[in-house]
């Protein structure tokens, strides 16, 4: 048997304990000898629990078993698991991680200490839950040149949206569901505000261009100014809102990456992925366009991401596995030079005001079944600088890039 060890017994570190016990017939197909989790991290004690006989609460038991050659973090967080993971793989264990936040932020320097070491770094869980795409990125599309990467990061969004969208309902009284479901935290700022899929974004940028992009350099915006007259205005143009982050080479060689809320067009893969599920779209300049498509989150699905790199693990003790990520910075675009279509909705005593200061505003036609108060108008394709300028001082409801 392979003897690995899990930090962290929340919601997917128990999802991978239990995925490994349940499914080891079908694990023995690619590792004969099988896998067995032979300690869980833990600060807290799970008396009722089958496993409790393996708990430990002392990262050097792990660490110091020459038997254990894999770890998986699931704890979240940047600390202690980049402690914990540095360690681990300094003292000879390869490990993988669902974690994006430590991935994004610090994920180079654990690749490097893994090459350091001749160990191997893996992640798949951090993108996507259970999702395959970073393991496509680092294999089946090693020899593409990736021009666009991106989509629907993260369920929680694309559920509110979708609900908003189809029962007309608030803001605020879907994110309710969503946190009674389980969909959204207790504090849903991560999600709603952007900030999830902006890391996420980051991560398959580094990947796409094997350089590291800077999640604090990402313009990130969420979804708490959408409202029910946008999904109105957005269906009347034939698009849809949904919450992306976005990765483009643009002609100069550097790389447009943000997260924000897009019009998306009924041709787009995108336009009809809804609730919880996420989608990647990648162009590849041979390859074409490609769509990965499947639950983001969960326990189930992100357990499943995460004990699939167990496996490639352990099919690969003794051979580094190695990813094109490296250190170089990614060159990022001058975010006011990008250019975009622009959605503007405002009160309707606003619209001579937007139509002066605009040179060409086409104007959202709802057949007499939208009130009088607001209006609605879409922009030639202008800069983002270009946009800020003719808007002004110009007070609107909101502001959406059509994709």
């Amino acid at each position: 048997m392979i003897e690995i060890a899990v930090l962290g017994f929340g919601t997917v570190g128990s999802g991978v304990v239990e995925l490994i016990d349940n499914n080891q017939e079908w694990i023995r197909r690619s590792v004969p000898e099988g896998i067995h989790v032979k300690y869980i991290l833990d600060i807290r004690e799970f008396p009722n629990s089958p496993y409790a006989d393996r708990v430990v609460h002392n990262i050097d038991l792990i660490t110091e078993d020459p038997e254990v050659k894999i770890v998986c973090e699931t704890m979240g967080g940047k600390e202690p698991a980049f402690t914990f993971s540095r360690k681990a793989l300094e003292s000879g264990k390869s490990v993988c991680t669902s974690n994006k936040e430590l991935v994004e932020a610090l994920g180079t320097e654990l690749m490097l200490t893994a090459k350091q070491n001749g160990m191997s770094y893996l992640f798949e869980a951090s993108v996507g839950g259970g999702i395959p795409i970073l393991r496509p990125l680092r294999n089946s599309l090693v020899q593409e040149e990736i021009t666009t990467i991106g989509g629907i990061l993260n369920g929680t969004t694309n559920y509110i949206l979708t609900k908003m969208e189809q029962e007309g309902a608030a803001f605020d009284d879907v994110l309710k569901i969503a946190q009674e479901k389980g969909y959204a935290e207790r504090n849903p700022e991560a999600d709603v505000e952007g900030y999830d899929c902006g890391r996420k974004i980051a991560i398959l940028a580094s990947l796409a261009t094997g350089r590291k992009a800077d999640y604090d350099e990402i313009p990130c915006e969420g979804i708490t100014k959408i409202a029910a007259p946008d999904f109105a205005y957005a269906k009347a143009i034939g698009r849809a809102v949904k919450l992306l982050g976005i990765a483009r080479k643009l002609g100069d060689g550097s790389w447009s990456v943000r997260t924000a809320p897009f019009l998306v067009p009924k041709e787009h893969p995108l336009y009809p992925v809804s609730g919880v599920f996420n989608a990647v779209f990648v162009h590849g300049t041979m390859v074409d366009d490609l769509m990965f498509y499947g639950r983001g989150a969960g326990k189930n699905p992100t357990a499943s991401a995460v004990v699939s790199d167990v496996v490639e693990l352990a099919m690969h003790i003794g051979v580094p596995l190695r990813s094109a990520w490296n250190e170089e910075k990614l060159t990022l675009a001058n975010s006011d030079l990008e250019c975009h279509r622009f959605y503007i909705r405002a009160a309707a005593e606003k619209a001579p005001a937007l139509q002066a200061a605009f040179s060409s505003l086409e104007q959202i036609d709802l057949g007499g079944q939208g009130g009088p108060e607001t209006a609605a108008f879409v922009t030639d394709e202008i800069s983002e600088r270009t946009f800020a300028q003719c808007l002004g001082e110009i007070e609107v409801q909101n502001v959406i890039r059509l994709l």
